[in-house]
């Protein structure tokens, strides 16, 4: 059975990055493509980033494109998020999820496309 846990959530300033990981147990991570979803306290959860299987896609939800970047280590079985110039309103619970499709991404995934999911961590930026 395939798990994904989640790390590196925490309380930063305005301005200040973090670096989420999320790390796969199980053989075949390496054949899925991983996003990460956010959910803010009253809100429905939304699209972050994705990326695919074999690294050659990535895709960004426009609130966080040039300051988010999505990576993997399939070695590590191991998806990050490095979010950098944080704002307050990147408040949220933090979720990666597995797509077992293998599909490439060209557009912004709905989350009904993902497998499995992640119990989720907290980022906190303050003003």
């Amino acid at each position: 059975q395939v798990q994904l846990v989640e790390s590196g959530g925490g309380l930063v300033q305005a301005g200040g990055s973090l670096r989420l990981s999320c790390v796969a147990s199980g053989r075949t991570f390496s054949r899925y493509g991983m996003g990460w979803f956010r959910q803010a306290p009253g809100k429905e959860r939304e699209f972050v980033a994705v990326i695919s299987w074999r690294s050659d896609s990535t895709y960004y939800a426009d609130s966080v494109k040039g300051r988010f970047s999505i990576s993997r280590d399939n070695a590590k079985n191991t998806v990050y998020l490095q979010m950098n110039s944080l704002k307050p309103e990147d408040t949220a619970v933090y979720y990666c999820a597995a797509d077992y499709s293998g599909r490439i991404y060209s557009g912004a995934p709905s989350d009904h496309q993902f497998d499995l999911w992640g119990q989720g961590t907290q980022v906190t930026v303050s003003s």
